[in-house]
């Protein structure tokens, strides 16, 4: 499912989302501007009809436009191949991923490469709200038996508008009522969402204060993606690290005068977490700044409730040499959750690795990712390709963490953070 997660267009919010609001606001979704530079339309993908109806653009807020593909059959993948004998396949202890996309039409699917490659639980951060996919996640929810378990997210199509925090604030108390235990806010905060005057919306303006301060009245987390690798605001050129990337997204590409510099949006998201102390907040990617492990660790000095998720970022951390890493993961090993970013549905050749090119996931894909990223966390080879080369072709440099520190990375921590007991009793 390549257009999960990572990626966002124009068409931030489908119509079915006014149908889970007040009428009122339904009309303000449908007559206000889009909240985001202008794009071309959302291609077709490779979907049946009923998979694309129910995968919303509620999470469509953190997607750019790609490009548009040739139908082609869906792979299923057989769950007795999904494992290969590979060392370092299958995770050495339970874990609870923080950072999925998953299709909640494909649950037994997604169990089963859960299954085999020991991945108890995991958190879609796809979920949407009330008429925006949410009454379909939490169905998966309970069909997964609680393994799969929703964040919501915000109607981002209509930040332009004056009641867009109040209506927010709504939305979360619902959302919160109906179970959900966190928000999930999309790099669209700052790379596209509008102000009332119709300039970007700052990540830390203070008009969205209320959401921050509701979420922390309701118990909720907060895990935020701002912002997106150095090399995506740097020239798009062959001297770029991630050239081979932005070849095939062009569109990922964030250079340029109507964009914010990576120091300067980074600022704004720090500046948030700063100003709500209380609120548990997950800095997606590696703390939004995986090349700066300083910056992060910066950071985490500073706010004692704030955590980082690993999802998508191993070959951008990992190039750094294993003992500065491994003295970080120590430094801060109660406060980093793993994830993946994995984006998942039935058709394996549309399953999102962290990133993608433009060619159909293949099993060999699915084999390297699983066992580069296993082995980065659990090995203590000198060096190891990293899980998505499309993301530069550099090694990583494993860091063999010791069974306690990983056990709190791999699940306790964020299971800690989400009242789950841990490990899970039918481990």
């Amino acid at each position: 499912m390549r257009v999960n997660g990572k990626l966002w267009n124009t068409r931030l919010i489908s119509n079915r989302i006014a149908t889970g609001l007040p009428l009122a606001f339904a009309g303000i979704l449908a007559a206000v501007p889009l909240a985001c530079p202008t794009r071309a339309p959302e291609p077709s993908v490779r979907r049946t009809e009923s998979e694309r109806s129910r995968i919303r653009d509620a999470r469509a807020d953190d997607r750019r436009v790609e490009p548009s593909q040739p139908d082609v059959p869906p792979s299923l993948p057989d769950a007795t191949q999904v494992a290969s004998p590979t060392p370092y396949s299958r995770a050495a202890l339970p874990i609870l991923d923080i950072h999925t996309h998953v299709d909640p039409t494909a649950t037994r699917t997604v169990l089963s490469l859960f299954d085999a490659r020991g991945i108890h639980t995991a958190v879609n951060l796809s979920a949407g709200f009330e008429g925006a996919g949410l009454e379909e996640a939490l169905a998966q929810q309970r069909e997964s038996r609680g393994r799969i378990l929703p964040f919501c997210t915000l109607p981002w199509r209509a930040t332009g508008h004056p009641q867009f925090v109040t209506e927010s604030v709504r939305i979360l108390e619902r959302c919160r009522a109906l179970g959900v235990r966190g928000l999930k806010i999309p790099k669209v905060l700052g790379l596209g969402a509008r102000d009332i005057d119709g300039s970007r919306l700052r990540v830390d303006a203070p008009r969205l204060d209320p959401i921050f301060a509701a979420a922390e009245r309701l118990g909720m987390m907060v895990l935020i993606h701002t912002g997106d690798p150095k090399a995506f605001f740097q020239p798009p050129n062959p001297q770029n690290e991630r050239w081979e990337e932005l070849q095939a997204h062009p569109s990922w590409s964030f250079y340029g005068a109507e964009w914010p510099s990576f120091d300067e949006i980074l600022g704004e998201f720090e500046r948030r977490v700063l100003r709500h102390r209380r609120l548990v907040f997950v800095g997606a990617h590696f703390g939004n700044a995986a090349e700066e492990p300083d910056r992060v660790a910066r950071l985490l000095e500073r706010a004692p409730r704030y955590h980082i998720d690993t999802s998508a970022r191993v070959p951008e951390f990992g190039r750094h040499p294993s003992a500065r890493m491994r003295a970080f993961f120590t430094r801060w090993q109660d406060r980093i959750l793993f994830g993946t970013d994995l984006g998942l549905g039935d058709d394996m050749g549309e399953w999102m690795l962290g990133s993608h090119g433009n060619e159909r996931t293949t099993q060999r894909d699915v084999d390297r990712y699983f066992s580069a990223t296993f082995r980065y966390y659990e090995a203590n080879d000198p060096e190891w390709e990293n899980p998505t080369p499309i993301q530069g072709r550099w090694n990583t440099h494993p860091i063999a963490l010791p069974r306690d520190i990983l056990a709190k990375v791999y699940g306790a921590n964020a299971a800690r953070l989400l009242g789950i007991t841990w490990p899970p009793p039918t481990q």
